[in-house]
């Protein structure tokens, strides 16, 4: 057998492997121990007005008390009263108690349990029942963990299954009071952590965050982190680089490192922070240039007394250097200075610690250029964690070579949900695709990169949904499989809201960051969809102002304690993303209608001055919730952009306030899908009709002058249906114009319409192909469209399968090739989907396939795919044959990547085959068009 095929078949087997595992919807999601009716056997948290006793050792870490204190006031939310809190058994009052602490400590010992299968494990717990722990209890509920935060974990996990959002705080989400809180007493684990570090990291927090944080607490102070750090905990996280434009955990508040390793968060610093160092301290500290070949004594003792305040707190030390304010390196920095400059570092850890610098976890962050010193052949201490970066926008750059496990730091990711740079920033709101994420990080968890997940969420909020994917996934990869995606969205609602309207509010978080993903809100313009053709615009205004409606009309349906939360977390962004995008729809309108000298162009600008006024009232209505407890988290500039950063205050954009009207009757027409239009234009066609697609396409009458007009419109076919054949127009008048297909004796029709309007007869060309039944999809107008998901066939092999991604994509789901380091050679038999189509004329067609704009993992030739059609020959494609940093920037903007192929093609039935050579691309939508086509930014539909 030849190596690279027993080297593929290992990989299959160790795939396989991890996919046989049970996922946690099974074990956690589906099947809580928890229930809110009595039930026999098992044990009463509260029920009958009686409240179990809290049992805590004073001997347990405090991380574990401060979260047993939690817990109490958890209860109280639950119940409306507040359960005693004992530290020894012997203090019991009550008949029934919750015992917590770690399964090393005495009090969990003395209870007899089995817990063997806690030991020399990270972060795990179990919950279950006990009968008789003691003489004076009759039955118990003990949550044990393998160490502090497993313990920490196991609270927390009773919290949410009791109903305690970890969102309590952060998105107001009401806890509601139960007559009754029943545990199952059998053990429930959902076992160890899959990654070892799981968090966050605060950045970009200027305006928002900061002004909230300042209002309501002072600054970024202990009191502040509380609530992040209570936060991370809930959400089975464990790290977090804090905030650090102009600020630093350890000056700001010398109290919140200490309060952070109390309650048991990882500390670390972001990617370009060396030493536990914050950017902001060199310029209140330091001494001379940020140049280690200039001032290398200065920057060693900077980072020394770095390392001397962290002490012993659990910390990750970020290793390396960039240039100051996170910027690149000197141009022409030489690699061998960089790895002295980790050397010295791990001197300082060393020397400072007592101890060897490896029993110290480190990073070093191969973000932006860094990477380029590595692949150039930089090396650093294989106990020192490569963290690979996605590239600022939800690519990942790089992943490690497959099975790679020598590394004993490993490997981790920095991903980004928020960012500031080219092309342009990207902080107001979200516009993550769960999906994506989930494509991305399970990619990554497959290649072994297990040790470190921290994403970038800027202000925190309006984050919430997925950072809690996030942090869930982080926990077992594996748990959450591509079709659990639509599920993981149900059930987050549900802990928000309740089971009631769970499925309608999942269905609005799914479209609404689809809507988002397709181009980030600070990218809009009036150019960004078209308004002529596929009435694309105007589809996508409909679509989001249809989700305003239903997140309305769900409200209502709510009990009014979830209305602060919904805001947040639901109506807002879909209130404020539908209401940009309407903006720059009658920006568009008012541009064209003033070129087309329309009279109602002055009321398109009056509409876009409205919704432009409404972005600032939606904001304010943010701001003064609970009292303006979140005053200033919306604050972040999203309209008026010139160039990458944002404006200091936002401004409307440029509108044509009125366009003088003809004197008397004058009357224009414009048709669908067509930039002609009369009197500009004489010769007017509608687009063609087809039996098949069976389309309406309008007529668009639209007065010019100062008077009205009127108008007749004729047909020289009984076949043509018009929505309306004469009026007066005083505005606009839109005509639908369609085909009875019944009334049709021939194949084909070449008819027209006749619009009569202030003495002149304008002649609209209309033609109809009928088609018979059981054609397939058939270009209409020289353009059909496939959302990959909707493929005829699908051909798989014993090693590869092709797996639907629920909504990832810009329109719909996509399908990628699994598992995802497998390759294919092109023979008859090799994987490949089949779309079949029909032409009703031969011609040249060109054929668009849109994948997610995923990067070169391996910096190696790239990845590719091939097509053909019918029996021709695949034609081999690289998606990555021209990356250029100008193609990045458009894949990024748009979030998709084209690739185009060229087929002579006859009249009659075809099939496009799509044959897999790599995995790991995401396909989303296929275009089959004859011509040139004119612009529209989601494609043919």
């Amino acid at each position: 057998m030849k190596k690279s095929t027993l080297s593929l078949l290992l990989v299959l087997c160790l795939w396989s492997g991890c996919q046989d595992q049970p996922s946690r919807s099974e074990s956690d999601l589906h099947h809580s121990p928890v229930s809110f009716s009595p039930s026999i056997g098992d044990f009463p948290v509260f029920s009958d007005g009686q409240l179990a006793t809290l049992v805590v050792s004073e001997s347990e870490d405090q991380g574990i008390q401060i979260a047993v204190t939690n817990l109490q006031d958890d209860l109280l939310l639950l119940t409306g009263q507040k359960a005693p809190l004992v530290h020894r058994l012997e203090d019991i009052q009550t008949d029934k108690a919750i015992i917590i602490g770690s399964a090393q400590k005495p009090t969990i010992q003395s209870l007899g349990l089995e817990l063997q299968f806690l030991e020399n494990k990270w972060e795990q717990f179990v919950i279950q029942g006990l009968d008789h722990p003691t003489s004076q209890v009759s039955e118990c509920l003990v949550i044990a963990g393998s160490d502090k935060r497993g313990t920490i974990y196991g609270v927390y996990q009773l919290s949410q299954l009791m109903g305690v959002s970890p969102w309590y705080w952060w998105a107001d989400v009401p806890v509601v009071q139960q007559e009754h809180i029943f545990v199952r007493k059998s053990p429930y684990t959902i076992g160890e952590p899959r990654v070892k570090y799981r968090g966050i990291f605060i950045n970009d927090e200027a305006p928002a965050l900061t002004g909230m944080a300042f209002d309501k607490f002072g600054g970024f102070n202990a009191e502040f982190y509380s609530h992040v750090f209570e936060l991370i905990l809930r959400l089975k996280g464990n790290y977090l680089w804090p905030a650090m434009w102009g600020k630093s955990i350890y000056e700001d508040d010398p109290q919140s490192p200490i309060l952070a390793d109390q309650m048991g968060v990882v500390l670390g610093t972001s990617h370009h922070e060396p030493l536990s160092r914050a950017h902001i301290e060199w310029s209140l500290h330091g001494q001379g240039p940020w140049n280690y070949s200039k001032n290398k004594e200065n920057l060693k003792q900077f980072w020394r007394e770095g390392v001397q305040r962290m002490g012993t707190n659990e910390s990750i030390v970020t290793v390396g250097m960039r240039g100051d304010g996170d910027e690149p390196m000197t141009e022409g920095t030489a690699i061998q200075l960089l790895e002295n400059i980790v050397k010295d570092q791990r001197t300082i850890l060393s020397e400072v610690t007592g101890k060897p610098a490896k029993e110290t976890p480190q990073m070093w962050a191969l973000y932006k250029e860094v990477q380029d010193y590595y692949d150039q052949g930089m090396r650093v201490d294989d106990d020192i964690t490569l963290l690979l970066c996605d590239d600022n926008w939800g690519n990942i750059r790089k992943l490690p070579t497959y099975g790679d496990t020598t590394r004993a730091g490993g490997y981790g990711i920095y991903y980004h949900f928020d960012y500031v740079g080219g092309p342009r920033n990207y902080k107001w709101i979200n516009t993550t695709q769960i999906s994506r994420v989930w494509e991305q990080m399970t990619t990554a968890y497959a290649y072994g990169v297990d040790q470190i997940w921290i994403v970038n969420v800027g202000d925190l909020k309006p984050m919430e949904f997925p950072i809690s994917f996030f942090l869930d996934l982080a926990w077992d990869p594996r748990a959450i499989t591509a079709d659990q995606i639509p599920a993981y969205g149900r059930q987050w609602a549900k802990q928000q809201f309740g089971t009631v309207s769970a499925e309608a509010i999942a269905y609005l978080l799914d479209q609404y960051t689809l809507f988002n993903s397709r181009r980030k809100p600070e990218m809009l313009s009036m150019d960004t969809y078209s308004l002529t053709h596929y009435r694309e615009f105007e589809r996508v205004v409909r679509d989001y102002n249809a989700l305003v409606e239903q997140a309305r009309q769900i409200k209502e349906e709510l009990p009014p304690r979830y209305h602060d939360a919904y805001f947040q977390l639901v109506e807002y962004p879909i209130a404020a993303s539908a209401n940009l995008n309407e903006m720059y729809y009658e920006v568009a309108k008012n541009h064209l209608y003033a070129q087309q000298g329309r009279t109602t162009t002055s009321e398109t600008a009056l509409r876009a001055r409205q919704l432009y006024e409404k972005d600032s009232l939606l904001t304010l209505q943010y701001h003064s919730l609970r009292n303006g407890k979140w005053n200033h988290m919306m604050s972040q500039t999203h309209i008026g952009y010139t160039y990458w950063q944002q404006p200091d205050h936002q401004s409307m954009p440029t509108l044509v306030e009125k366009s003088l009207p003809l004197t008397g009757a004058h009357a224009g027409i414009a048709l669908e899908n067509s930039e002609l239009w009369w009197p500009n234009n004489q010769t007017l066609s509608l687009p063609k009709f087809d039996s098949q697609n069976n389309p309406h396409y309008y007529i668009e009458l639209f007065n010019r002058g100062t008077d009205a007009s009127s108008y007749d419109i004729t047909s020289n076919h009984r076949a043509i249906l018009l929505s309306k054949k004469s009026g007066n127009l005083t505005f606009t008048e839109r005509i639908e114009v369609s085909i009875d297909w019944a009334a049709m004796d021939d194949q084909s029709m070449d008819g027209s319409l006749t619009v009569s309007v202030n003495g002149e007869a304008i002649p609209i060309h209309i033609h109809a192909d009928k088609l018979a039944s059981s054609t397939p999809p058939v270009l209409n107008n020289g353009a059909l469209a496939f959302e990959a998901s909707d493929y005829s066939r699908k051909v798989e092999s014993e090693h590869v399968t092709w797996l639907t991604v629920p909504q990832l994509g810009r329109t719909g789901s996509s399908v990628i090739a699994q598992p995802p380091m497998a390759k294919s050679a092109l023979t008859p038999n090799a994987p490949h989907l089949a779309y079949d189509f029909a032409l009703l004329e031969g011609a040249q067609v060109k054929i668009k396939l849109y994948t997610a704009p995923t990067l070169n993992y391996h910096n190696d030739e790239g990845l590719s795919y091939a097509i053909s059609v019918d029996s021709q020959d695949p034609v081999v494609v690289n998606i990555h044959q021209n990356d250029t940093f100008p193609e990045w920037e458009k894949k990024v903007a748009n979030n998709a990547h084209y690739t185009t192929t060229t087929h002579i093609l006859d009249s009659g039935q075809h099939t496009l085959k799509i044959w897999h050579i790599d995995s790991k691309i995401p396909m989303q939508k296929i275009d089959l068009t004859v011509g040139d086509k004119p612009y529209s930014y989601l494609g043919v539909r």
